[in-house]
């Protein structure tokens, strides 16, 4: 098995919720054939309906000369779904025990050399392979982030007995998707991009709960502030820009040692019914008469256009993991 695009045909999608779905219009976009699996008799409808309302992004995007969404085929059986696929995307939700069960299974019926990569947002990989008995070396972490069909990032991670050819391989073919793979070293729970995201969650949670500010309030406050500096340099360029001329260097000497002041409270609040009710009324607010396909729609073109942007200012950008 090559890194060629060639090389890989034949891919099964394993679970297709959100994420699952995503995928799968990103493989077809690519012009690739796609197997989805899921034992939900309604999956079929869904997934196809989902990928008819993201197809005009891919559109925008640009789609591969032979991409179409007849290259989709449903198949109940897990078995049947993986034994000829070149490539396999294991969605299913997550619950530790089922997705070694799922991924044994998928292992025990895919050929020889077939990749494993699973989308968990935070268990491990060498927690995901333990029960493998065919080839746990070609089983790894692939993290996408939604919509996984538009976002470029993807968290590459071995476990133990992962063999860094397989994540080479996985790390040319996502690249061959034209996403932008980040391969991590050392696994970890959450990984990296979800550990920071959990951090921002927890500490907005506490912050709504002591009525400091609303939800609109706390997304506000990274829209039109942090938010459009991250999505250029990330937190680091960010901060290192707050030093001035002498950058990170001069800004850590200023502001290091409020690092020891208690302005943060990384631990999540209890999630009382309380919370639970402000939270939920309070994004209700946010989207009061939108509804859930406008606001995928008003995002997409958004993340398209934001792409052109990092195109513009980070030309051939690539991401490199700590190899």
């Amino acid at each position: 098995m090559t890194s060629e695009k060639t090389a890989i045909k034949n891919i099964t999608v394993v679970g297709t919720g959100v994420i699952g779905n995503g995928w799968i219009t990103r493989f077809l976009a690519n012009g690739y054939h796609v197997t989805a699996n899921d034992p939900d008799p309604a999956a079929e409808e869904r997934t196809v309906a989902a990928v008819k309302q993201a197809w005009p992004s891919m559109e925008k995007v640009g789609l591969a000369e032979d991409a179409s969404i007849d290259n989709l085929s449903f198949e109940p059986d897990l078995a049947t779904a993986v034994k000829n696929a070149d490539f396999i995307q294991e969605n299913v939700p997550e619950r530790e025990n089922l997705k070694r069960q799922v991924i044994s299974q998928i292992d025990s019926h895919a050929p020889e050399g077939a990749i494993i990569a699973s989308s968990t947002s935070g268990i491990l990989p060498s927690t995901l392979q333990a029960d493998c008995e065919v080839q746990p070396e070609r089983v790894m972490v692939a993290h996408p982030f939604n919509p996984v069909y538009l976002m470029p990032l993807v968290e590459l991670v071995g476990g133990k007995k992962t063999d860094k050819n397989y994540v080479e391989l996985a790390e040319a073919f996502y690249n061959h998707l034209h996403m932008k793979p980040l391969v991590i070293e050392h696994e970890i729970e959450g990984h990296v991009a979800d550990r920071l995201m959990e951090a921002i969650w927890r500490e907005a949670l506490h912050i709504v709960n002591d009525g400091v500010a609303t939800t609109e309030e706390v997304d506000a406050s990274i829209v039109y502030g942090p938010g459009l500096r991250w999505a250029l340099m990330g937190p680091f360029l960010t901060l290192h820009m707050g030093g001035g001329k002498q950058g990170m260097r001069h800004l850590l000497e200023q502001f290091g040692p409020a690092l020891k002041l208690p302005w943060t409270k990384l631990e999540a609040p209890e999630l009382t019914d309380e919370l639970a009710e402000k939270v939920i009324s309070g994004t209700e607010k946010q989207t009061e008469n939108v509804t859930m396909v406008e606001l995928e729609e008003r995002r997409d073109q958004f993340l398209i256009e934001l792409q052109e942007l990092l195109e513009k200012y980070w030309p051939a950008a690539t991401v490199k993991g700590s190899k």
